[in-house]
C-alpha cells in the first residue's frame, strides 16, 4: 500500500511573521492551543500545511541546521490569470519580501514569478498564459 501525502511542514524562524506572509497568499493558519510554536492550515483540497518554529522542531531532528543557499523546496500558488501573478508579486515585494524571479512568460505556457518567504523558502506564483 502506498502512503498518502497529506501534510507539508515548514520550519520557520518566527511563526507570527510567517503567518502574516502566508495570509497574503490566502492561507489562514491557526496557532495550536497546546503549543504557540506550531500552527496549521487546512486547504480545500485536503492538504494540511503546518508551520513549526525551529526551536519546536529541533529536538525531533537531531543534527538539523538551517539550509543555506537557494530554496530547495517551493510552494506553488496558482492564479486564474497572468495579471494576478504580476499583482501579487508586486504586492509582496512592495511589502518587503525578497523577489527571486520577477514575473516572466515561461516557455511552458505560464506566467511565472518567485518570491522568498520570511525564511528564504521559495514561493512560486503562476497562471496559464492565454492560448494563441
Amino acid at each position: 500500500m502506498n502512503p498518502t501525502l497529506n501534510t507539508i511542514d515548514i520550519v520557520v524562524s518566527d511563526i507570527n511573521v510567517s503567518i502574516a506572509f502566508y495570509a497574503r497568499l490566502g492561507l489562514e493558519f491557526k496557532i495550536d492551543e497546546h503549543s504557540p510554536e506550531h500552527a496549521g492550515c487546512d486547504l480545500p483540497n485536503g492538504l494540511h500545511v503546518m508551520l513549526d518554529t525551529e526551536s519546536f522542531r529541533t529536538p525531533f531532528l537531531p543534527g538539523w541546521s538551517k539550509p543555506s543557499g537557494g530554496p530547495r523546496t517551493l510552494l506553488c500558488f496558482e492564479f486564474d490569470a497572468p495579471a494576478g501573478v504580476d499583482a501579487k508579486y508586486a504586492e509582496l515585494v512592495q511589502a518587503g519580501y525578497r523577489g527571486i524571479a520577477e514575473p516572466f512568460d515561461a516557455f511552458w505556457g505560464m506566467r511565472y514569478a518567485t518570491v522568498a518567504d520570511p525564511d528564504g523558502c521559495g514561493v512560486d506564483l503562476y497562471a496559464a498564459l492565454p492560448a494563441g
